[in-house]
């Protein structure tokens, strides 16, 4: 996983769908069978928008823009099921989605409008996933392949997650560095939770993406 480094006036943040508790739970036992040191410190989730930097006095301007992309989303159904990686280009095993995804890369370009405070290119295509193993030994990535194929998410998507990264010189948690949520989004435009502090017909298209195999995961 690429974190950018924030310079002192910036923070790093990541738009994703979380998963409910239960199959969240499920994924990082995963995880921690596969070896994965990021089992405990990064959520489950799909991403959305990939860690990206952005100056602490906009968080207001994305958090109403979040809201705004929410207000105009329905909820739609997703199903995880279908074991995948990017070996041999990147030591990556995932859970891909067998029903749901068109409707993520909708919602992943209208949260990179070009008009946005989050408007970004992608260095990878958008490829919606859940990791279940990243950068560890091919051992890992075949317990992560293995148990993974007995996984089956269903579930509706009601809402989206903005995160924020702990640094080191931040706030912690029992794993340390990681990220918390720093507010949730329900779709219809009401905000379903926040931490302190933090129609697509006429939109602007989202930044392009570079034409290569997905290979970054987190």
């Amino acid at each position: 996983m690429q974190i950018p480094a924030p310079d002192a006036h910036q923070c790093v943040i990541g738009v994703a769908i979380a998963l409910p508790s239960h199959y969240a739970a499920q994924v990082r036992a995963v995880r921690e069978a596969a070896g994965d040191p990021l089992a405990e410190v990064v959520p489950p989730h799909i991403t959305l928008l990939p860690p990206t930097a952005v100056d602490v006095d906009s968080l207001d301007e994305v958090m109403r823009h979040l809201r705004n992309v929410a207000a105009g989303t329905q909820p739609f159904d997703v199903r995880i099921d279908e074991v995948g990686t990017f070996r041999p280009v990147s030591p990556v095993v995932y859970l891909g989605l067998r029903s749901g995804a068109e409707e993520c890369d909708r919602l992943q370009v209208r949260v990179r409008d070009r008009r946005g405070p989050l408007a970004r290119s992608l260095s990878f295509p958008f490829h919606p996933h859940v990791t279940l193993a990243h950068e560890v030994a091919d051992e890992g990535l075949d317990t992560a392949a293995r148990k993974g194929a007995e996984l089956t998410m269903d579930f509706t998507v009601t809402k989206l997650h903005l995160y924020r990264h702990l640094s080191r010189s931040g706030r912690s948690t029992r794993q340390g560095q990681g990220w918390e949520v720093a507010a949730a989004f329900a779709f219809g435009g009401s905000l379903a939770s926040g931490a302190t502090g933090v129609s697509a017909e006429g939109e602007a298209p989202a930044a392009p993406a570079a034409p290569t195999t997905p290979v970054v995961s987190v």
